[in-house]
């Protein structure tokens, strides 16, 4: 392809710009206006469609939608509503364990599934758990947005982040857990959620109603009458739940060991998916299972063509050379003061990703720390840094990520109300607030002032 002209340069960040904007204010759907700024950018001739097809990772479009095939039939399996009424068992009725526990279980479980399928498969379950103890609705589904949104960078299944982090460096699923002989995303992740979780606890639900204290599985009520729990948590089909449950984690421990099987994360994913697919549909006629057809049908398929669009869209941009010059002008700070860098890219990060969409901004960036890499700067702590402080962030506005926005239509749904900014920001701020120096701090002495001895 020829040199960019300066029209060509110019167009391409500003349909770049134009698009990312589009994005960030809901003018039009997200992969609407992601695919419209790749067309655009093909027609323009900044890149040619090969280029832009060649600028999708499909390997992490396979590990998206495979995993989400598989959360889809772990939804339907009776697992959730069987956590969810252990969680109340345990709980005895408190709502604020409770609401610590279901928040865990969220967190946990967006590990490996993406975080709006915890929602939806979580949030369902939670209301009528929430209504019966007369807990107010709205904290309670937010806790669970927030937990899944949290816990996705973890792990390499869980979000997208952590995929395009592998994708752009290749960092492998083992090292989410010991990376260069420390550790690295799922330890600091997980100690940074537990203290967050207590954290808000203590500031707001500490005091929540403790008036189903007895209200745990064949417990009495206070005229000695069996407590009736909100809804039937028993596994409708247990081989069913058996051949998924067993699907599901086969297909993380062989995603775990890619290093030694040699085979790319998506293609292990979708041989897993696949496999579960050939199994549940074979042995249908003994199953109580959902069509495949439904499952389809509840795959987010404008996520994914955002995602695509996404993927391509930086690939022209990166054309202009601009995340080169970036990396060029910031060498020297990051290689001067590693702290300082760090610090800034952590601190400025959080805002951003407050009002825009996390995932395109992370990914932009990875490209500019891995360029910083190629001229000496240490990349790992950088690359750390972003990721964590790009979905902690996240969680400060729902323009930061899709999954707040799932909850609190949830909850406005249910309650029949909007529920107001201040109410929202209330606990949004506190949580973001909280994990993200929390963090900060954790991240910092592991991971960046090693590097600056």
């Amino acid at each position: 392809m020829t040199e960019m002209t300066d029209f060509t340069f110019w167009m391409t960040v500003i349909i770049f710009a134009a698009t990312i904007l589009a994005v960030v204010a809901g003018v039009i759907d997200s992969s609407v206006a992601a695919v419209l700024g790749v067309l655009t950018m093909v027609w323009l001739g900044t890149m040619t469609p090969s280029d832009a097809f060649n600028a999708v990772d499909w390997n992490v479009m396979a590990i998206l939608v495979s995993i989400w095939i598989i959360a889809g039939y772990l939804g339907k399996t009776g697992i959730p509503e069987w956590l969810s009424i252990k969680a109340l068992v345990v709980s005895r009725g408190n709502g604020a364990l409770l609401v610590m526990i279901l928040s865990m279980l969220s967190g946990i479980i967006s590990l490996v599934v993406d975080n709006v399928v915890v929602i939806l498969m979580m949030a369902p379950v939670a209301i009528p758990i929430v209504r019966h103890l007369n807990l107010p609705l709205a904290p309670v589904i937010l806790m669970i947005g927030f937990s899944s949104n949290f816990m996705g960078t973890a792990l390499l299944l869980g979000d997208l982040p952590p995929q395009m982090l592998h994708s752009v460096s290749g960092i492998e699923f083992m090292e989410f857990v010991w990376q260069d002989g420390r550790p690295s995303s799922f330890p600091i992740l997980m100690v940074t959620f537990v203290l967050t979780l207590y954290i808000m606890y203590l500031f707001g639900f500490r005091k929540a109603s403790n008036k189903g204290g007895a209200a745990a599985a064949g417990s009495t009520d206070g005229n000695g009458d069996p407590v009736e729990l909100p809804f039937d948590a028993s596994i409708p089909d247990k081989l069913f739940a058996t051949i998924v449950v067993t699907g599901f984690f086969a297909t993380i421990i062989a995603m775990s060991l890619r290093e030694y099987l040699g085979f790319p994360l998506g293609f292990i994913a979708l041989t897993g998916a696949m496999l579960l697919i050939l199994v549940v549909e074979g042995m249908g006629h003994r199953l109580k299972k959902p069509d495949f057809e439904e499952i389809l049908q509840e795959l987010d398929w404008r996520a994914i063509f955002f995602y695509i669009g996404l993927f391509a869209l930086v690939g022209g941009f990166e054309k202009t050379h601009l995340l080169q010059d970036l990396a060029n002008y910031l060498a020297p700070l990051f290689k001067e003061d590693i702290i300082l860098g760090a610090s800034l890219l952590y601190w400025v990060t959080i805002p951003i990703v407050g009002v825009v969409e996390h995932d395109a901004y992370i990914l932009t960036f990875l490209y500019m720390i891995r360029d910083l890499g190629e001229q000496g700067v240490e990349a790992w702590p950088l690359y750390w840094m972003l990721v964590w402080a790009g979905t902690l962030g996240s969680n400060l506005t729902i323009a930061g990520a899709p999954a707040l926005y799932v909850a609190l239509n949830i909850v406005e749904r249910e309650d029949k109300r909007k529920v107001p900014i201040k109410e929202f920001l209330k606990w949004s701020v506190t949580f973001t607030l909280a994990a993200s120096i929390i963090c900060f701090i954790i991240g910092m002495m592991i991971w960046v002032v090693p590097f600056a001895q």
